[in-house]
């Protein structure tokens, strides 16, 4: 992997660094396949995933359809952009839609993700609120709650991250207590469950199963997600940054994919990082570009399993001051309500 501001030619790796691992974890993005009739008793439908930043909402997507469309990161905020993950059942195609986390925004950026996952609220067919059963309800979830209990679209509580919730049984059922009261005074149904063992994840497919109306294949059952192959690559670049990085460097990056090359051997991947000062701009370089290159190497083995081939990444660092706080720039990079 080579970068623009080291200013020196890097080898490719070599031959054995782009090895496709054994396990076939490749995204069906092509929608080559036709879109069946559906039989009769078919239900499908579309279904929000809600809740305060960091609760486990891409994690849980990402298990629910059994393949790695959403990063995750213990950064709160991961998720920027709507993305829909597709389950087809037997007989049911539930469109899950990951929404970035609830929260009082403090720069444009914020305003228009909390804006686009409020319109998210009056677009699907069903709502799974999502809260980190970890610890109590707070101000965040019962803010979310007052949000739909506006709505009109039917809800279900979700008490996520059961795995972390303490051994003793009373600790626990005091957890639990002060979610079950809201979903009572709401009148909504409950399904407790671990995003990240999937323990209670069939119990929670079938209850939003139950729940649909009857209706066609919205996608080719072999899709498993709507986003173009380009904006899952970004992702996975920005997930390493998030993963390596900390302090002010991750909410500030913005990622853009401004060019890829297929061949029969190889794909090429040109890429730029945003970030909003010079400092940041040093730290995702490192010593000796050091840590570009870890960045690199770890979002093309990513990458590789995402397209099921060889992968060479080119990556650029770019200073664009104050980026989240310009409408123009937000739009440039691919953020505005949708």
């Amino acid at each position: 992997m080579s970068n623009r501001e080291l200013n020196e030619p890097q080898p490719e790796p070599a031959k054995a660094d782009f090895e496709a691992p054994d396990l076939d974890l490749s995204l069906d993005l092509g929608g080559a396949g036709l879109i069946p009739t559906a039989p009769a008793g078919f239900k499908s439908g579309f279904v929000g995933i809600i809740g305060r930043p960091n609760v486990g909402k891409s994690t849980l997507m990402n298990q629910l359809v059994g393949q790695k469309i959403a990063i995750t990161s213990p950064v709160a905020q991961t998720t920027r952009n709507r993305l829909r993950g597709i389950l087809t059942l037997p007989a049911a195609q539930i469109i899950f839609v990951d929404t970035p986390g609830i929260h009082k925004p403090h720069h444009e950026l914020g305003a228009v993700l909390v804006k686009n996952a409020q319109i998210a609220i009056d677009s699907v067919d069903l709502l799974l609120l999502v809260v980190d059963s970890g610890v109590m309800a707070g101000g965040g979830d019962r803010y979310i709650v007052n949000l739909l209990s506006q709505s009109t679209v039917p809800v279900m509580l979700g008490l996520n991250k059961t795995d972390q919730q303490p051994l003793e049984s009373s600790a626990a059922a005091a957890l639990d207590l002060s979610y079950l009261a809201i979903a009572e005074a709401q009148g909504w149904t409950v399904a407790k469950f671990s995003a990240l063992t999937g323990d209670g994840l069939e119990a929670l497919q079938a209850q939003i199963v139950e729940r649909l109306e009857p209706g066609p294949y919205y996608y080719p059952p072999d899709l498993v997600t709507d986003q173009p192959e380009r904006f899952i690559m970004g992702e996975l670049i920005r997930e390493q940054i998030l993963e390596l990085t900390r302090e002010e460097v991750p909410h500030s990056v913005a990622i853009t994919i401004d060019r890829v090359e297929e061949d029969r051997q190889i794909t090429r991947i040109l890429a730029t990082v945003y970030v909003e000062r010079s400092s940041q701009k040093g730290i995702l370089l490192g010593k000796g570009g050091l840590m570009m290159r870890e960045i690199g190497t770890r979002a093309r083995q990513q990458i590789q399993k995402l397209i099921m081939g060889k992968v060479y990444i080119e990556l650029f660092v770019k200073v664009q001051p104050k980026w989240r706080q310009s409408r123009l720039h937000l739009a440039d990079l691919g953020y505005r309500v949708e």
